[in-house]
């Protein structure tokens, strides 16, 4: 009698040949290409208001916001630069810059898309293997 171990090892000692395919990458949808560098966009904007908020924090724990103020007064008649870095004002710098950069990842990646498009017409595409196991 065997057992399911034995069933098990005997599938296992055999090798299965893995196929291998070579495909052509001759075109890459417009609106495939805009969603997925929408996406990236929105990852990077994320990570950019919490980077200004993290540095920002940094610099205000370390009283180097502070300082800098003194350093500022010191050669102005009493003009005070954190009325114009305080938090809300950094992170509307933060919302701005994310914005801004959404836009343009995206608009990067229509441009991209559109360029190897055009360059496929030339060279012929770009070829990809794969592999079954």
């Amino acid at each position: 009698m065997s057992t399911v171990a034995d069933k098990l090892a005997k599938k296992s000692s055999h090798k299965t040949t893995a196929k291998q395919v070579r495909l052509r990458l001759v075109y890459i949808d417009f609106w495939s290409a805009v969603k997925l560098s929408f996406l990236a966009a929105i990852a990077q904007a994320v990570v950019t208001v919490v980077t200004f908020f993290l540095v920002y924090m940094l610099v205000q724990t370390t009283g180097l916001i502070g300082k800098v103020d003194e350093f500022f007064q010191s050669f102005t008649d009493g003009g005070s630069i954190t009325a114009f870095i305080g938090l809300p004002q950094v992170m509307a710098f933060a919302a701005v810059v994310a914005i801004l950069n959404l836009v343009v990842i995206t608009v990067l990646g229509a441009v991209v898309a559109g360029i190897y498009n055009l360059a496929v017409k030339i060279t012929g595409g770009l070829l990809v293997g794969f592999t079954s196991n």
